[in-house]
Parts: structure tokens; sequence; C-alpha cells
């Protein structure tokens, strides 16, 4: 995807315990690195923060994780994570991210969730008005509507 696809950023910089004895930054990290850039993307949006879903029962489950990796960051490299939501189901979200080193990409992943009663651990539908905050944000590059 283009960088240009992307609505929303996140910059970070690699710190030294995040770089392994390649001296490369540790793939692990890159899940957190696109953690830490939803978290952002969703308190940019004005969306129920991870604490205050708990507190109402119910709680975006990670079900999927992929990522492609294209080159490696180092330590001290600043880094652009960009966050785009890309699909709505009607208890699910996929979100795209990529993370760039200047114009250079580093990693392309995307992350499938599902909204989920934590009570009952079953998928419940996603409140409308998170689907209206998302697609009014994302319009520039549309979501596509799963029913």
């Amino acid at each position: 995807m283009a960088k240009s696809n992307f609505n929303y950023f996140h910059q970070l910089r690699v710190r030294w315990a995040e770089v392994d004895m390649q001296a490369v930054v540790f793939n692990g990290h890159y899940l957190t690195y696109f953690d830490v850039a939803l978290t952002e993307y969703w308190r940019t949006l004005h969306l129920p923060s991870p604490i205050l879903q708990a507190e109402q029962g119910m709680e975006l489950f990670v079900k999927k994780a992929s990522l492609e990796y294209h080159a490696s960051a180092q330590f001290d490299d600043v880094l652009d994570i960009g966050v785009r939501c890309s699909q709505i189901g009607n208890s699910s979200l996929v979100i795209l991210l990529e993370i760039y080193r200047n114009e250079l990409l580093l990693v392309s992943g995307e992350m499938i969730y599902v909204y989920v009663n934590t009570s009952t651990q079953k998928s419940t539908s996603i409140p409308s008005s998170w689907v209206e905050m998302l697609c009014e944000f994302e319009t520039a590059t549309a979501i596509l509507r799963k029913n």
C-alpha cells in the first residue's frame, strides 16, 4: 500500500533494548509497535480506551495478526507507523499497519480484531458510534463494510 493511503501515523524511536544481536529490531517488537500505534489511533478518534471497554465488559480481542518483513529497523531509527481501518464487519475490524523509516517500507501487517462480551466470551456487534467515527475518519481511503 502507498504511504499516502494512511490518514494516521504514530512516530516512535527504536530503543536500545529492542535491538537483537544482529543489530536490528527483534521481530517480536514490531507487534508491540503496531499495538502502540493502534492505541494512539484509537485515542485520536476518541474511541473508548481498553480500560473503559474492560469496565463495560466488552473488549476487542485479536483474532489474527500477520506481518511481512521488508527491511530492518535499527537502534535510534525514527519510525512512522501508519494505521488504517480497512474493513468493518458486524463484530470485527480489519486494521492495516505499515512501518516506515522515512519513505522506506520496513514492515506491513494486518490485524483482525473481534469485539467480544467478556462474560460470555462471545462476539457482539461493534457499536454504531464506533463505526460512524471510523468511517468518517477513513473517508479518503474508504472502509469496506461486511454484513
